[in-house]
């Protein structure tokens, strides 16, 4: 359950500007403002828009301001830090709250810093479902302008003590190479639990495949949030008949075995599970018909002809 204003007695009140309201955005700024918070939005949707543009947003924050970022990585997210370097003042804080590649936070911290604005990485998940549940929040940069933010990530983070949704990972960079991981483990369990899924409805002898996954919620070494997920999906389609099979990857999978490599780690579940997301894509594999062509070579296997 959410914590409500008077919940929060004793726990300092802040201003926050809020850029991007897109589905986490957005619902990120409705849990702040039910903590007590005031939030500033700004999203190119003027529908959802608190302002007009970056620098009504600005104008509308009392200095010291801190400014949450919550755009898509990459460039719009250099843009829009880049931007408020220019409109932000000294003693002004910068919050990257994005899917960021942890190699950009240095960046977009020194730019800030030559206009004496601060700047933190925060790793955010919980996805559609943080609104209610909490964020789990992994944060990197001075220790300083973590104490500052706290009242905000406190009212972000899941009930419960502090450190089981929260975590200062480290300096600049570290909040968003430790959601980089945390994104690489996920989609090695989500694999697993989609092979699992696959033989169970594989195996002849397994009448009822929902049945039994459900019955995995609980007492199991296998219980989560995300097989509580998957129970969910079945409820709705017991067969995922609805659905193509067609995985996209946001990038965090790929990040995470470029760091494995560098650091000499091996990851081989999370490079399986970010493989199999490519073979997903895959409406004719050229690899594939390369070992169909073996096979037929050397043991005169059969093979399926195109049009055959």
């Amino acid at each position: 359950m959410q914590r409500s204003a008077q919940e929060q007695e004793g726990i300092s009140m802040v201003q926050l500007g809020l850029i991007g309201l897109g589905k986490m955005g957005f619902n990120m700024r409705e849990r702040l403002r039910a903590a007590g918070h005031e939030v500033v939005g700004y999203d190119r949707n003027p529908e959802v828009s608190d302002s007009e543009s970056l620098a009504d947003l600005v104008s509308k924050l009392s200095a010291p301001r801190i400014v949450w970022v919550m755009v898509p990585a990459g460039e719009p997210t250099r843009a829009t830090v880049a931007e408020l370097g220019e409109l932000l003042s000294e003693g002004d804080l910068v919050i990257d709250g994005g899917n960021s590649k942890f190699t950009d936070d240095k960046i977009n911290a020194e730019l800030l810093a030559g206009h004496k604005v601060g700047y933190l990485d925060v790793g955010v998940s919980g996805g559609v479902w943080g609104k209610d549940n909490g964020y789990g929040l992994m944060v990197g940069g001075a220790a300083a302008d973590v104490e500052r933010a706290m009242p905000i990530f406190d009212a972000l983070r899941p009930e419960g003590p502090r450190e089981e949704g929260f975590s200062h990972a480290g300096a600049v960079g570290a909040g968003h190479y430790a959601k980089m991981v945390h994104n690489g483990i996920e989609y090695g369990l989500m694999q697993a639990f989609a092979e699992g899924f696959e033989l169970l409805e594989s195996a002849k002898v397994v009448e009822d495949v929902p049945a039994v996954i459900k019955g995995w919620q609980r007492g199991t070494v296998v219980r989560s949030w995300l097989l509580d997920l998957l129970v969910r999906a079945l409820d709705e389609d017991p067969e995922l008949d609805d659905l193509e099979g067609y995985v996209e990857d946001s990038g965090e999978g790929r990040w995470t075995l470029e760091e494995a490599i560098n650091n000499a780690v091996p990851a081989p579940v999370i490079s399986a599970a970010l493989f199999a997301r490519f073979a997903s894509r895959q409406e004719d594999s050229a690899a594939m018909r390369a070992v169909a062509a073996l096979r037929n070579q050397f043991g005169g296997h059969a093979v399926k002809k195109v049009g055959g």
